[in-house]
């Protein structure tokens, strides 16, 4: 939920957007980190010619999927068959006379609100001048007097809209986390859930409790009353950093690691004495991959016990030393790992594939979600509305992008090492199929070989045949158009890329 504090319509070099009101900090950060990481990891550029070796014997877990936070978005079009279809199905479906591969995501992150209009003893929510309505997340418990979520004091008719959005994607087989944006308004301590004037720490001390219960209350009354069964539950979002303020564009409050953890016992023990003994707990959603290595190394070993999961935000792009914090929660603390949330601003979709292969090369995570796969700037958008009507309209390239990925490396594949900063590579053990995903990095054509004489068995389709999936992220005919014209050579494969072009290969018949 990372958003610059800037309009999201700017690109590089100014601030990217709204997402996390530090998207433009965060840029700046990562070009601080830039050099160190392009020469520890690599510069990840496709050479011409170039051949890849896969390697199974190199595994980095079991793929649990792909998704999108709700939020903004759901608060809009939360309501449309259509979209749920589009973004949590692989169903082709038909948006505005054209027809769609749905992207077949599995994972729906549900943002609980901080808002409220009503008036407890006199006290009212202070709103930042530059938050727009649509971003404005209304929460359930609305009055401080009483926490029995039964009472008057909670509104469980509030987030109509999201609400809708979550239970589709529930119905069409997605799993779900909750997370927060920021506590309730009137447990900010000026009540203000954009953040503290000078984006400092903003939740009250005697409120942390209160706002781990909000969360618990919210997974229980879903899991009773909605059908939904939260996963995991982050109290937190991007919580390190000091772009939350009086004055920001959405919703969003710094806790400073002591914050944390402090936090962290209250939200185990509220979800436990509710029964909810299974609802595991993430953390911290922090806005990139230093950030987020610095507060998981900040913690105790009696706060890390109570994390089953780290989350952490891409916004550090090419940037930022995926590999320290891989080793630091995979490798040292054996947690799971998930990019939970990131954006770019590039409606092309080369910088989401680009940094979605820098993840599987270094980060290994089991998990990619994007943050708003519709919003009203285009670049940001796999589906772009107009900010003033809340209509839609453009459909961008990174749509297309993001099916070569979500499409084909499905959930309960094993990812392997692909050996290079461009490509991943995945393999789906029961049905003997090895998934490549490739992006041609170069600013001209290439051809890669795929060397697959690891494997044990390559077969291919018919003759050797080779499906696979072109897209141009420079736009053109090439969408997601599939051919049936590549075959194997041997346990290789050689494939033309176009300079900037997305292709996703499906070799059947391979056995480790």
């Amino acid at each position: 939920m990372t958003a610059s504090p800037t309009p999201r319509s700017n690109h590089n070099p100014q601030p990217p957007n709204d997402r996390s009101p530090a998207f433009g900090r965060r840029a700046l950060l990562a070009a601080a980190g830039g050099a160190l990481a392009g020469t520890a990891l690599g510069t990840g550029t496709a050479h011409a010619d170039a051949t890849i070796a896969v390697n199974p014997a190199t595994k980095y877990g079991t793929w649990e999927g792909w998704g999108t936070s709700l939020a903004w978005w759901a608060n809009v079009f939360g309501a449309r068959d259509d979209f749920a279809d589009l973004w949590f199905t692989t169903r082709t479906t038909t948006y505005n006379g054209t027809a769609l591969p749905g992207l077949g995501m599995n994972i729906a992150r549900y943002n609980l609100g901080a808002c409220s209009w009503n008036s407890v003893g006199g006290e009212t929510m202070v709103k930042s001048p530059n938050i727009p309505a649509f971003k404005q997340i209304e929460g359930f418990w609305q009055d401080w007097n009483n926490e029995d979520p039964t009472s008057s004091a909670w509104d469980w008719t509030a987030d109509t809209n999201q609400r809708a959005a979550l239970t589709k994607a529930v119905a069409r087989g997605a799993t779900t986390e909750l997370f927060a944006n920021s506590p309730m308004w009137w447990m900010c301590l000026n009540h203000n859930p954009s953040g503290a004037a000078g984006g400092g720490n903003n939740l009250q001390s005697w409120n942390y409790r209160q706002h781990a219960s909000h969360l618990a209350a919210v997974a229980l009354h879903a899991k009773n009353n909605w059908g939904v069964n939260f996963a995991t539950v982050d109290p937190f979002n991007e919580p390190a950093s000091t772009w939350w303020t009086a004055t920001g564009t959405q919703e969003g409050c710094h806790m400073d690691p002591a914050v944390q953890a402090a936090v962290l016992p209250y939200m185990r023990s509220e979800l436990d004495k509710r029964g909810l003994t299974s609802v595991r707990i993430s953390a911290s959603d922090e806005t990139n991959y230093d950030t987020a290595r610095s507060t998981w190394n900040s913690f105790g070993a009696s706060t890390k016990a109570l994390v089953s999961q780290v989350n952490v935000h891409g916004y550090q792009g090419a940037n930022g030393r995926r590999d320290l914090l891989y080793t630091d929660v995979v490798t040292t603390s054996g947690k799971k790992l998930w990019n939970s949330e990131t954006g770019d601003s590039d409606g092309t979709g080369w910088t989401l594939a680009r940094n979605l292969c820098y993840d599987f090369r270094w980060l290994h995570p089991t998990a990619w979600v994007y943050w708003q796969v519709m919003d009203p700037t285009a670049g940001w958008a796999m589906i772009a509305y107009d900010a003033n009507t809340l209509q839609p309209t453009t459909i961008q390239t990174k749509y297309y992008v993001m099916a070569q990925f979500s499409r084909h490396i499905r959930p309960g594949m094993t990812i392997l090492d692909a050996g290079s900063s461009y490509t991943a590579a995945a393999y789906d053990a029961s049905a003997r199929r090895l998934v490549i995903v490739a992006i041609n990095t170069a600013t001209t054509a290439q051809t890669f070989t795929f060397d697959l004489s690891r494997f044990t068995t390559v077969t291919g389709g018919s003759g050797g045949l080779v499906p696979r999936w072109n897209t141009h992220t420079s736009g053109g005919s090439d969408r997601y158009r599939a051919y049936s014209d590549t075959f194997l050579n041997g346990k290789s494969v050689a494939v033309p890329f176009a300079a900037g072009a997305v292709q996703t290969l499906q070799i059947d018949g391979v056995t480790i």
